[in-house]
Formats: structure tokens, C-alpha cells, sequence
């Protein structure tokens, strides 16, 4: 083959690949902008959640019931856990 047909076929299988990039690093730049921006809500929704926890009123804002204590003990067991019979696995 000659260098020219060489090079027909290279542009010829690269050029879709080539074209159709452009779209898709576009479409990642605004991904990463969008990214910044929800992370930003979700950090200021986290602070409020924890301004509105560390308050001592128990009571929720529209006057119900205070938030139920947590069970001291330990919330018992439903069935007995047996390992698999078979070869022991060793993480790496």
C-alpha cells in the first residue's frame, strides 16, 4: 500500500472518533460544573441539619412529639450465622 491510501484510511477510521469527542469533553466540562454546584447545596443542606441537630429542643418545629430515645439494649439476634462449608478464602 502506498502512504497515501495510508493515510486516507487513518483519517477515514479516525475522523467519526475525532468528531464525536468534542460533544462528549463538552458535555463533561458542564458535568463538572454541575458536579460543583451540587456538592455545594449538599454541603449547606448537611450544615443545616447539623445547626438543627445540635440544638437542645427535642421538639419538632410544628409541635409534635419529642424524637424517641434510643433502645439501651442490644436489638437481639434473628437467626445464627453458620459459615460455608468449603475451602477458607484468605484476603489478599
Amino acid at each position: 500500500m502506498s502512504t497515501t491510501s495510508d493515510l486516507i484510511t487513518a483519517a477515514v477510521l479516525m475522523a467519526p472518533g475525532a468528531i464525536l469527542s468534542i460533544p462528549v469533553v463538552l458535555s463533561q466540562r458542564g458535568a463538572h460544573a454541575d458536579s460543583a454546584t451540587v456538592q455545594q447545596a449538599l454541603a449547606a443542606s448537611a450544615a443545616e441539619r447539623a445547626a438543627r441537630t445540635a440544638a437542645t429542643d427535642t421538639a419538632p418545629p410544628d409541635g409534635g412529639e419529642d424524637i424517641p430515645t434510643p433502645a439501651t439494649n442490644a436489638p437481639l439476634r434473628l437467626a445464627a450465622v453458620l459459615p460455608f462449608p468449603g475451602p477458607a478464602r484468605r484476603a489478599a
